[in-house]
């Protein structure tokens, strides 16, 4: 009899964090996990089925097998490219110190 895997699922949000816990069959997807986690009321509103996922901040597959213990991240879409953030940032803080 094959042992269960024990994944998590994440989700940051500005307002909140979401983090579920699932037990799975082996031989599991991405596309698994998100499907069960999407059941539950704890994603209730997160586009589960077009947001890119990554496993410990590497972008992967839906079709990816899972191993025991990892963490699926949902990737939520930039707000402004980073370039550009921190020289905006950059720029205030010059005219700050002036």
């Amino acid at each position: 009899m094959a042992r269960d895997l024990c994944v998590e699922i994440v989700y940051a949000s500005p307002q909140c964090s979401i983090s579920k816990v699932l037990r799975l069959p082996q031989g599991s997807t991405i596309a698994d996990a998100l499907a069960a986690a999407a059941l539950g009321a704890d994603l209730k509103g997160v586009d589960t089925t077009n947001l890119p996922v990554g496993i410990f901040g590497k972008v992967a597959h839906r079709g990816q097998t899972l191993k025991e213990g990892d963490r699926i991240e949902l990737y939520r879409p930039l707000q402004e490219e980073p370039k550009l953030a921190r020289r905006k940032r950059s720029k205030a803080s010059k005219s700050v110190r002036t």
